[in-house]
Order: C-alpha cells, then sequence, then structure tokens
C-alpha cells in the first residue's frame, strides 16, 4: 500500500490532500460517495490522519469524480472523528491547488473553481497575477440562523445561552465569556472543555434538521466567541472545536459563515458589509453578506469568505504488512 499527498495550510490548519492511492470510489451522490468511504475505506483515514504520520487535530481532503451539473471537482472531508459536510479552510487550499494542478483552466486576475461538497457546490474565486495563485475567496450554500437564544444548564459553568447556525455544517455559537474565559489569557484547553460541554449538551436537547438532505443534520462542534458580533472595523475572535474535540487553528470557513448568518438574521451585519474573523492562532479571515437567499423555510444568506492557503510539503506513505501501530492511533 502506497498513499501519496500534498500538504498545506490556511491560516494554520493543516490540509492534506490526498493525491494518490485510494481505490476507485463507485458512481452516486457524493453523500452516496461520503458513505461508502466511511463504511468501505475508513482505515485510510486512520493511516493519514493518525499518528504516527498525522496527530490528533489533523484534516484531510479526498478529491473524487463530481457528481453535480458544473462542478470542476468534488472533495470529502476527513478528521479525527469521521467525515465533515463543509470545510471553509480545505476551500480555500482547493482552490490554490485546482489552480497550480491545472484542474482548471488559469485565468487572470480571477479564476474560478466550481467545488462540490458534501454539503453542495462551492464557487471558489483564486486571485491569479503573473500566473501564480494566490488569495481565494468562496461562496458556499446557503447559511442560516437555525436557532436563537438557547439555554442550557452545564455541570461546571451554570446556565449558558447560545444560538445554533449553519455554515455548511451546524455550529453552537456561544460567547465565551460566560465560561469565564478570556482570548490571550485562558489556555486553549480550557476553550476545549468548555466548548465540548456545550456541544455535547446541545446534541442531546436540540435535534436537528435541514431541507435539503437528512445526512446534514448533525451538531458539528461548538464556536467560541469573544462576544464582539455588533459591526465593527476591529477583528472578532473566535476558536471552533468540533468533530471529536478537534481544535481549528483557522477561523473556520464553515464557522466564520454560520456566524455571518447569525449576525445578518440579528441586524449586527448588513449585506455588502465586510468583517474580520481572528482565530486563536492569530490568523484572520474575512467575512461578508454576499446576498439573502432561502433555504427550505428558513431566511439564509449567501456569505462570501476569504483566506489563504500555503503548501507545507508532499509525501509518500506506506504501511508495512506487520507494522500493527502504522494502521494509525491516538493518544489524546
Amino acid at each position: 500500500m502506497t498513499l501519496t499527498v500534498v500538504d498545506m495550510h490556511t491560516g494554520g490548519e493543516p490540509l492534506r490532500i490526498v493525491t494518490g492511492g485510494y481505490p476507485a470510489i463507485p458512481k452516486g451522490t457524493i453523500l452516496e460517495k461520503r458513505a461508502y468511504v466511511r463504511d468501505h475505506l475508513d482505515h485510510l483515514r486512520w493511516i493519514l490522519m493518525f499518528e504516527p504520520r498525522g496527530h490528533y487535530d489533523m484534516y484531510g481532503a479526498l478529491l473524487v469524480e463530481p457528481d453535480l451539473p458544473g462542478a470542476d471537482l468534488a472533495v470529502l472531508f476527513m478528521h479525527n472523528e469521521g467525515y465533515s459536510t463543509m470545510c471553509g479552510h480545505a476551500i480555500v487550499a482547493l482552490g490554490r491547488y485546482a489552480v497550480d494542478e491545472g484542474l482548471v483552466a488559469k485565468r487572470e486576475p480571477i479564476t474560478i473553481v466550481n467545488i462540490e461538497a458534501p454539503c453542495g457546490l462551492v464557487v471558489a474565486s483564486v486571485e491569479v497575477r503573473d500566473g501564480k495563485a494566490g488569495a481565494v475567496s468562496f461562496e458556499s450554500v446557503p447559511a442560516f440562523l437555525f436557532a436563537r437564544d438557547l439555554r442550557v444548564e452545564l455541570p461546571v459553568h451554570g446556565m449558558v445561552t447560545f444560538d445554533i447556525a449553519y455554515g455548511g455544517a451546524f455550529y453552537a455559537l456561544a460567547d465565551c465569556r460566560q465560561f469565564g474565559l478570556e482570548f490571550g489569557r485562558d489556555r486553549v484547553r480550557d476553550f476545549v472543555d468548555a466548548a465540548t460541554a456545550l456541544t455535547e449538551r446541545a446534541k442531546r436537547d436540540f435535534p436537528l434538521s435541514h431541507p435539503d438532505h437528512a445526512d446534514l443534520a448533525f451538531l458539528y462542534g461548538t464556536i467560541l466567541t469573544d462576544g464582539s458580533d455588533e459591526f465593527s472595523s476591529e477583528p472578532t475572535r473566535n476558536v471552533c472545536v468540533f468533530a471529536d474535540a478537534e481544535v481549528d487553528r483557522s477561523p473556520t470557513g464553515s464557522g466564520v459563515t454560520a456566524r455571518l448568518a447569525a449576525m445578518h438574521a440579528r441586524g449586527q451585519i448588513r449585506e455588502g458589509q465586510s468583517r474580520l474573523f481572528e482565530s486563536i492562532a492569530g490568523s484572520r479571515f474575512s467575512g461578508a453578506v454576499a446576498r439573502p437567499a432561502k433555504a427550505g423555510r428558513h431566511d439564509a444568506i449567501i456569505a462570501r469568505v476569504g483566506g489563504r492557503a500555503y503548501y507545507s510539503g508532499k509525501a509518500e506513505y506506506i504501511v508495512e504488512p506487520d507494522d500493527e501501530l502504522g494502521r494509525g492511533f491516538l493518544l489524546r
């Protein structure tokens, strides 16, 4: 077995792009491909995401044959728990990768890359200057505020108020100050524990639904914010804790999309206004409400999120037949 990859990062968040070694994926919808890979090829996720080749917070992308008309490529996202439905930092990286690898015809000053994700079609706009790909922005599927001002009593933190919003995946959104936390002062571990406690309780108490497909209706994680939701020229900070307590080093593209949907629904940002979102690692994405939309019965928006991705390496991985640990493990 030989698996080849290209490693990139967007705002510090890793992306391991599989370039070879996977068997053919049967034809079908993107959600059917996601289910097939989950049910039949999950051992390959273990090899690429987990130790000794990866780590607890590794993230990956597997390119598959697109099913949607007009899609240039399709992608399945993978992480420490399984397979997500949308990933903005990966879209930013894949937009640049698609231009650099000639997966789409290069055009200056902007090359459009239509990427089919499990949540739907995502349109990436890649800046190209002197033949080189640069910054990338994307417009994802309709994003909406699912529920606002929900309340739960958490054993350690007491009563917490939060929203649930969808930005290609569902997130709980909460002001970190309710947990006694402050960005730049408290440990990342404390943010992770608080976010995980809220995610687990919200999953238990608040069933979700999505107008397009039941497979999209799950809570992906919690985003703790600095509470700066009113429009400002200053950046607002957040940290996304998703999947099995995985920490996003970037501001989280689908999370920024969800935050913009919630802010717009609350009248805190208007169409055309742009805001900066800063991650726990200090990296930044731009975010704006491009236009209104609908998602079933929900009033929704199309958000535009922008960032920059960089290459960090290439690798070829093998697993020797008698190497049990080489099949993947995690210590945390």
